[in-house]
């Protein structure tokens, strides 16, 4: 099954029940994301060692992720605005504009920020396939990138 098609696929299945929620934070170091960044839980299932869970992203305009990395991978959705995402070399690895697909792999040698560089709200549809019980993202250090 293709990316978008799963992506698609998630989206037709939200359900309500949605938690205000925050990514996580951690090490001292850490770049935790810019406040007025959120995060809804849409739709959550286990199914075996897997969390399943789609969320709903919200970056205000000048805002990012902070610098972090997932457990398991994340099938993503532009639902409005551009996501100008950054690899740990300080380089963009791409930019997102609405109605594009992304996929971030996993583990910790894949860190990365997603930043809203325009002037109108980002809102990402978020698929996290991660084991059971881990974080969304796991924060990390800013790699030494001059913009963050």
């Amino acid at each position: 099954m293709s990316r978008t098609r799963i992506i698609r696929r998630a989206g037709a299945t939200l359900a309500a029940a949605a938690a205000a929620l925050s990514l996580l934070g951690a090490p001292a170091r850490a770049t935790p994301p810019d406040p007025g960044v959120t995060g809804t839980i849409l739709w959550q299932k286990t199914v075996g060692d897997q969390d399943l869970t789609l969320r709903e992203i919200h970056l205000p305009p000048h805002t990012d992720t902070g610098w972090h990395y997932h457990d398991g991978t994340l099938f993503a959705w532009v639902k409005e605005g551009t996501l100008s995402h950054f690899d740990s070399t300080c380089a963009s690895d791409g930019v997102y504009p609405k109605n594009s697909p992304i996929v971030e792999a996993p583990g910790s040698g894949n860190v990365h920020i997603g930043r809203n560089l325009g002037d109108t709200e980002l809102v990402l549809h978020v698929l996290y396939v991660l084991p059971t019980g881990s974080p969304f993202s796991r924060d990390a250090p800013n790699p030494g990138c001059p913009f963050e």
